[in-house]
């Protein structure tokens, strides 16, 4: 089912299936900033990753010497959300484990998700309950993808030299090597070709933000990345939209780990304790 939410300036639509943003549209203007899930070319829109980013080696894990089986990006993007609460210019869902999850993945936890409407910007902020005895390890990731043309710009609040992640196109793990992506310079230019090998993976990211903008037109997404040690920014080569993915974990490497606990970007969560984090969208006609 389809959830709308509106304030002045901007109305929202989620979907209960995966939690999924389906659409940020400006009310003045009309515009739709959120890529609208063309299934011949990319079905999502912007899905939630958890409890892992990306794949694992043979999409499997183990974990205290049991193993376990998980697609990419988990099982969350999947799944019916329960509504929690809901006014004009918020809504909040929660998902929770279930016989299903827990055969994947051996935790008990509540995951909620909360999009409010504020001016100009969206606020959408996950919380992780972790409702075990014992330490809870999970990656998270956002995943929106913004309407955008070849030309278009991502733009850093301040200079950055990084270098992404090289990925393995038959497997999706990332490869030791890397290659750069800026040096001291602020701006990240979408052509056609930049994502022939996969999604661009960044970390140690100075920058709060970075704005989506065109020298076409004055609309732009200013996207607040809320501190998250790594950033996707993806798209199938050539589409009209562009992913910024804030990432609070990362895709496996080709190195075998030996249990779930060691994969690289894992979060550790105490028992009876929440993690928090969150992404911001200002949009501008």
């Amino acid at each position: 089912m389809i959830y709308t939410i509106e304030n002045e300036f901007l109305k929202a639509a989620v979907n209960d299936r995966g939690c999924e943003l389906s659409g940020v549209c400006s009310k003045q203007t009309g515009y739709e900033y959120l890529w609208q899930g063309d299934p011949a070319v990319w079905s999502g829109r912007s899905p939630i990753l958890f409890p892992i980013v990306g794949r694992l080696i043979d999409d499997r894990y183990r974990l205290n010497g049991v193993e376990y089986e998980m697609p990419k990006h988990g099982f969350a993007r999947k799944m019916d959300w329960q509504l929690l609460s809901r006014e004009e210019d918020m809504i909040s869902f929660i998902l929770s484990e279930t016989e299903d999850t827990l055969r994947r993945y051996p935790y008990r936890f509540d995951l909620i998700v909360t999009f409010v409407l504020e001016g100009r910007s969206l606020r959408v902020t996950h919380t992780v309950v972790n409702k075990n005895e014992d330490v809870m390890y999970f990656s998270f990731g956002a995943h929106p993808g913004f309407n955008c043309a070849i030309g278009d710009k991502l733009i850093f609040d301040e200079p950055e030299t990084l270098r992404s992640e090289k990925i393995d196109l038959v497997r999706s793990l990332r490869l030791p090597e890397t290659f750069p992506c800026l040096n001291n310079e602020t701006t990240i230019t979408i052509t056609k070709d930049i994502f022939n090998e996969d999604a661009l993976i960044l970390h140690g990211i100075r920058s709060r933000h970075v704005t989506l903008a065109s020298d076409s037109h004055n609309r732009t997404v200013r996207f607040d990345m809320g501190g998250s040690p790594y950033l996707g920014i993806w798209a199938k080569p050539g589409a009209p939209y562009v992913c910024i993915e804030p990432w609070f974990g990362v895709n496996d490497s080709t190195e075998v780990k030996n249990d779930f606990s060691e994969k690289d970007g894992i979060n550790a969560l105490p028992p009876s304790e929440i993690f928090t984090c969150e992404w911001i969208a200002e949009f501008s006609d």
